[in-house]
């Protein structure tokens, strides 16, 4: 299934309506060009200062399985099992120092930002992405040698999008199931934080 769209309340953009988290992968391979136009649209974003402190560190199954299978190692067990035909992991990273070594506030909103852009830019190609907290940031380092200026924030896997009815059966019920989020009224707050 590709097509999982938000059931919305006020008309958005349909790449945003339409982006969703799919565990259904395929095992075709995703280009390194592909992987290119993901960083060139993350590279786009805006910052505070223009400081652009997002950094990723990518894995490529088809170009260096080696690598990938070592970040695929630090996923935890259950992001393991849906993953196994990710083909790309790209680790999401913020540069917490600017370029005069103070630290930098907005760091990890900034990147958030630009991850957000690449996984609209993955839908808009037609791609599944699906960001993941679910993995051994502290394994990550090490295996990596990440500085530790870097904030380790989140993983993205890549691939096509596959076959739902090739899940086990808990995870193919929650890919059907109807999308849901907190309305506006429980996110928003205008004029004041106090409601009336």
């Amino acid at each position: 299934m590709t097509d999982l769209p938000a059931s919305v309340i006020h008309d958005i953009h349909p790449l945003i309506a339409g982006r969703w988290s799919t565990r259904a992968y395929s095992e075709y391979p995703v280009s390194h060009r592909q992987v290119l136009t993901l960083l060139e649209a993350a590279r786009w974003s805006p910052s505070a200062f223009n400081t652009q402190p997002w950094r990723f560190v990518v894995f490529e199954k088809t170009e260096n399985p080696e690598t990938f299978a070592r970040a695929f190692a630090t996923l935890i067990p259950f992001n393991r099992s849906w993953n196994a035909s990710a083909q790309v992991l790209i680790t999401i990273l913020a540069d917490t120092l600017t370029t005069n070594e103070a630290f930098n506030p907005s760091a990890s909103y900034d990147t958030g930002a630009a991850s957000m852009a690449l996984l609209l830019q993955a839908h808009a190609q037609g791609l599944a992405a699906h960001p993941m907290s679910g993995f051994d940031a502290d394994a990550f380092r090490q295996a990596f040698n990440i500085p530790d200026r870097m904030a380790i924030l989140s993983m993205i896997s890549v691939a096509h999008f596959g076959e739902v009815e090739k899940l086990p059966a808990a995870l193919a019920e929650r890919e059907a199931a109807p999308r849901t989020r907190l309305s506006i009224d429980e996110i928003a707050r205008f004029g004041t934080w106090e409601r009336p």
